[in-house]
């Protein structure tokens, strides 16, 4: 397992990627819609990790929620499991309490989180390995 990336919810996501790019001089930077989280997100790829930047698409997501009840900053911690389903598994057997199944994520990939209360505070996201496609919008393509 390693670290994929860590997110931070934003109110608005353009100002937030202005923000990053003046620090990490980043240029590899994606966008994607992620409709059944509610949620547009800029992932700006590091040499070896990920930030992701969400900003909600509706009042109803769950990001809309968090930045109401705790402003902007970091969402949670995101993982790449080396076997999703047997990692989850293990983890609910353990006693962890998951949020939600298994659902497509960013880039269609299988993600799932597992509760704060479960690991000292912080929400993890449970998400398997990316599968490198070049198909994706880059930032400045969009508009």
């Amino acid at each position: 397992m390693r670290i994929d990336h860590v997110a931070i919810a934003v109110n608005d996501l353009d100002e937030a990627v202005k923000n990053y790019r003046k620090v990490l001089n980043a240029n590899n930077i994606e966008v994607e819609v992620v409709g059944n989280e509610k949620v547009r997100v800029a992932m700006i790829n590091l040499e070896d990790t990920r930030i992701e930047l969400m900003e909600p698409t509706e009042e109803t997501s769950t990001i809309s929620k968090y930045l109401k009840e705790n402003g902007e900053g970091i969402h949670h911690i995101a993982i790449t499991a080396d076997d999703i389903e047997n990692d989850l598994s293990r983890a609910s057997e353990n006693g962890m309490k998951i949020l939600g199944q298994l659902r497509p994520g960013s880039y269609g990939r299988k993600i799932t989180f597992i509760h704060p209360k479960s690991l000292n505070g912080v929400l993890l996201e449970l998400c398997e390995a990316p599968q490198r496609k070049d198909s994706r919008p880059k930032y400045d393509s969009i508009t």
